[in-house]
């Protein structure tokens, strides 16, 4: 490859490439639910923009390409929310989604007060769950989402950081 991939803040500039990276990320969820109303795949470049704006997100960059994205947000009862974390396909395999994680952790922990970390992720994404428990996240439930897909709920405190690679 020749260059490195860096983890860094997003910023308004890198919005229209994470929408574009989203759209072909989550193509693989949507067929493996047979849905593409779900809700990475419907989301609005301006919605998208005051998540830039407002969360806290994070990008994995080649040179001048976005190739992953994770976001992140704390809710009312101190937990961070994280969600949308997305590499692209052909980068795959090779730990830049933990990477993205912890880099929207420690932000989230350290910046903005979160006390544990809270995301969701479809029942059949087998890939997903493989990574989120090898980061040590635990499931704790199950929830429908919004465009009716069963999800599992996981979890794992803040400081829970578990060596990954």
């Amino acid at each position: 490859m020749g260059m490195s991939v860096v983890i860094s803040e997003a910023t308004d500039q890198d919005a229209e490439q994470i929408f574009k990276l989203q759209y072909l990320c989550f193509q693989s969820e949507a067929a493996l639910y047979g849905n593409y109303r779900i809700d990475p795949l419907v989301q609005t470049l301006d919605s998208l923009r005051r998540e830039v704006a407002d969360d806290c997100v994070f990008v994995a960059r080649l040179g001048d390409e976005v190739v992953g994205s994770v976001r992140g947000t704390v809710t009312e009862d101190g937990a961070a929310a994280i969600g949308k974390l997305c590499v692209h396909p052909r980068l795959q395999g090779h730990g830049i989604g933990a990477r993205l994680l912890n880099a929207a952790e420690s932000a989230l922990a350290d910046q903005r007060g979160a006390k544990k970390f809270r995301l969701h992720t479809g029942h059949r994404s087998e890939g997903n769950l493989r990574l989120y428990r090898k980061v040590g996240y635990e499931a704790v439930g199950t929830a429908q989402g919004s465009d009716g897909v069963p999800m599992i709920i996981l979890e794992k405190q803040a400081g829970a950081y578990v060596q990954t690679a």
